[in-house]
């Protein structure tokens, strides 16, 4: 995404980098404000790097050993080019992607909008990335790395693919980065691939979940490969209910609630303004309420059998806590990342661990 602006008036943004967006990246389109951005951190990834170790307290899920709670989403490094940086700045997980199994350019620009008002982001990336292929390469030559943050690798349908071979696509995305990932996510809920949301229809979910499973423990050994889902904000209660059944029933590792919305209600930002934008996935504050109440739905439905990670409108580090609060296991951000600026994931961290 883009940089949307800084949250005022709440505390988790220093007065030099709202000046610099107030200055600067408001004149920028948000897609390349958030390359340039991007590109700074990871320039700036050894100085980082000797802030020293993140004031947050170690949590253990999936079997896994994280140094805190909090995480950046999917969506911001979609090549995986940046993870150690982004791990220096304070993340103490790094999920990288979408991949598809096929590279692809996206949609068409302009596909990053930002609504101020609301604090929000509007996207229609389209799952722009390199493809399973150049990105497996990327992680072979970074190595596993166990000093660094852990590593999440998010997997979705690349478009030209029909939904009658999509299992197979995900299966070779997987056969590739699997060995590579500390947990592996599939990711059936953007609204920016056409008919990418109906695999999450239980009746189609199911055998897309057991096939990737079963691929991950073939080119795995020694180890198993926590494997989650990502839904979308916009199932009904009762469907979000069946995929947690469902999660549970093929044995799944977790569920990450939740991806961004296709509603456009109770917007600050002029009517106008947002139709002009058009269709996309909305990011941001206006998420929070929905995308706590499916947590709390999942956690009521599923108790400790799964793990589950509390991603979509986390702003604040108070928010952060919230959801740790509704029983999230891990949180992620990345639009309330943008509004705070580089010292925002500290900042959360520290609160998180305040929290405990």
């Amino acid at each position: 995404m883009g940089c949307p602006g800084p949250i005022r008036g709440v505390g988790v943004v220093s007065a030099p980098y709202q000046l610099l967006f107030d200055r600067v990246l408001t004149k920028v389109d948000p897609e390349r404000a958030h390359h340039a951005a991007f590109g700074a951190i990871r320039a700036a990834g050894p100085l980082t790097s000797r802030w020293g170790a993140v004031a947050g307290a170690p949590v253990r899920v999936m079997g896994l050993e994280f140094s805190h709670r909090l995480g950046l989403a999917a969506g911001f490094d979609k090549n995986g080019v940046g993870i150690d940086a982004l791990g220096a700045l304070g993340f103490g997980h790094v999920e990288i992607g979408t991949v598809t199994g096929q590279p692809q350019p996206g949609n068409p620009r302009p596909r990053l909008f930002r609504l101020a008002a609301d604090r929000a982001v509007v996207n229609r990336m389209g799952f722009n990335n390199d493809g399973a292929q150049a990105v497996a390469r990327r992680l072979a030559a970074r190595g596993r790395r166990p000093s660094g943050p852990v590593l999440g690798v998010n997997i979705g349908k690349t478009k030209v693919v029909p939904e009658e071979e999509a299992i197979a696509d995900y299966e070779f995305s997987t056969g590739l980065l699997a060995p590579y990932a500390d947990y592996l996510v599939v990711n059936v809920s953007s609204p920016n691939t056409p008919g990418l949301r109906d695999l999450q229809a239980v009746e189609k979910l199911e055998p897309l979940l057991v096939a990737v499973r079963r691929r991950a423990d073939d080119v795995v050994t020694g180890r198993r490969v926590p494997l989650l889902v990502k839904i979308a904000p916009d199932l009904s209660d009762e469907d979000v209910l069946a995929v947690a059944d469902l999660a549970l029933a093929v044995g799944l590792d977790g569920v990450i609630a939740t991806n961004t919305t296709i509603a456009r209600e109770g917007l600050v930002s002029p009517a106008d303004e947002v139709a002009a934008i058009g269709a996309g996935g909305l990011s941001g504050a206006p998420l929070a309420a929905r995308s706590l109440q499916v947590l709390e739905l999942l956690r009521h439905r599923v108790g400790d059998r799964l793990a589950l990670i509390g991603v979509g409108g986390i702003s604040t580090p108070d928010e952060a806590a919230r959801r740790v609060q509704a029983g999230a296991d891990l949180v992620q951000a990345y639009t309330g990342f943008i509004y705070g600026g580089a010292g925002w994931p500290r900042r959360v961290a520290k609160r998180l661990a305040s929290h405990g």
